[in-house]
């Protein structure tokens, strides 16, 4: 039988950085991982660069975490992005910063980041254990006492942190192991969704496939709900694909279509896209009025065709009902008015999302009223701390998960080695 200070279950981002920390703050480290190499996740991350955090600090950060970011405030106090940039940066890593503050490696390879983990894992003399499945994990007087793994063989360890991700991308282990092993000692699970996914629609438009593979940039995007109140407006790059709506904007939306629908019973929600967010509508019929006076005998939907994508251009023509042979001497204002409302309120039926098997990020998992915000331990059970996607919290694409991740498995990690050391410490005392 093994013995060891701190066991941590997942080799995912949050339970590197929850090893790495817990030997930093001298305890001994086992890693126990299912699969046969650690960062699965965290090598496709960021399209396969591994944007690492977000540039821009811990408020913008909380606020792109629209499930239970407020849940972090403590965690976020004691482990932020600044220190996941100085973790990086002091080891090797230098980071460039993209648009809307997402940090990549200057090399565009998740592996540089992989690389410099491993490296402090070693330096660290964390022990790693791979095709070791947990089965259980084991209690005595209130607290851990170890885990059973499926070969029959127990570890012991003084304290645990469960960093098993959640269910999105099975692919890479994330199956949901963890929730089982926490509910065997007390926990709640709240039901994971899929969040971060691309939108499903039944739209005529989306059927006849007739946007297929069309690209949009720095397009803004409104949701409206069943009774047509508006629900959250975001902005960003998407993309129409045979299905629906994907790309940056579409998997923003996502978490509240998916909470919406789990209110309402998959109730069609309107998608309403500003497909011209620099131009307001005056600027527009001023524009067309410039255009007329120029070029009167130019067909409206060449006009169109400058301005948005041709294929985009023709379905908002044919929204608007004109002959083909229109020109712009022959549009009234009224007209004008009617191109502009479909430029900037051009509507798509959203009906759902895609399942948890294709989303990029779990929502749901351990109730959070059922952990301490400050140290990630367990109110249920002694010695189990949490990290990462297990808990119910979830963010945004753009660097927040991943941050989500690290510094949950920072904390956790450091509080779990605390406790660990400290009960050594009360043996010493009463022995």
């Amino acid at each position: 039988m093994i013995q060891t200070d701190i066991i941590v279950i997942g080799g995912g981002p949050a339970g590197l950085m929850a090893a790495i920390a817990a030997a930093q703050s001298g305890a001994n480290v086992t890693m126990l991982e299912k699969g046969d190499r650690l960062g699965r996740k965290l090598l496709i991350s960021g399209g396969g660069r591994c944007n690492v955090t977000n540039a821009k600090g811990t408020e913008h950060i909380l606020h792109n975490i629209p499930g239970n970011g407020r849940f972090l405030h403590s965690v976020f106090s004691q482990w932020s992005s600044y220190e996941i940039i100085h973790f990086f940066e002091s080891r090797g890593v230098k980071l460039k910063e993209e648009d809307r503050g997402r940090l990549f490696p200057v090399t565009d390879r998740a592996q540089t980041v992989l690389d410099a983990v491993l490296r402090e894992l070693e330096r660290q003399d964390v022990k790693i254990r791979y095709a070791s499945h947990v089965s259980h994990i084991l209690g005595e007087g209130g607290g851990v006492a170890g885990v059973l793994l499926q070969t029959g063989e127990r570890v012991k360890a003084r304290a645990i942190v469960l960093a098993t991700g959640g269910c999105s991308a099975p692919l890479t282990g994330s199956t949901g192991d963890g929730y089982v092993m926490a509910e065997e000692h007390g926990h709640t699970i709240v039901a994971p969704y899929p969040t971060s996914v691309a939108l499903v629609s039944h739209d005529v438009l989306i059927q006849e496939k007739r946007l297929q593979g069309l690209s949009l940039k720095s397009v803004k995007a409104t949701l409206f709900d069943e009774r047509g109140k508006r629900v959250i407006q975001e902005e960003g790059d998407l993309l129409f694909t045979h299905f629906g709506l994907s790309g940056p904007l579409a998997l923003r939306l996502s978490h509240s279509v998916v909470t919406r629908q789990m209110k309402t019973g998959k109730q069609p929600l309107m998608v309403q896209l500003d497909l011209l967010p620099g131009f307001t509508k005056e600027a527009f019929m001023q524009m067309l009025d410039e255009n007329r006076d120029a070029h009167s005998k130019k067909l409206v939907r060449s006009m169109l065709r400058e301005i948005v994508p041709e294929r985009l251009a023709d379905v908002v023509f044919e929204r608007c009902g004109f002959k083909a042979s229109v020109t712009l001497r022959e549009l009234l204002s009224k007209n004008g008015e009617e191109i502009v409302d479909q430029l900037k309120r051009f509507e798509v039926v959203v009906h759902d999302t895609l399942g948890l098997a294709k989303s990029t990020v779990t929502g749901g998992g351990i109730r959070l009223s059922e952990v301490d915000p400050r140290t990630l331990q367990s109110k249920q059970i002694r010695g189990l701390f949490f990290a990462g996607e297990i808990l119910d919290v979830h963010a945004h694409t753009g660097g927040y998960n991943i941050t989500v991740a690290f510094t949950t498995g920072h904390v956790a990690g450091t509080h779990a080695a605390s406790f660990a050391l400290q009960q050594d410490a009360d043996r010493g005392v009463h022995s």
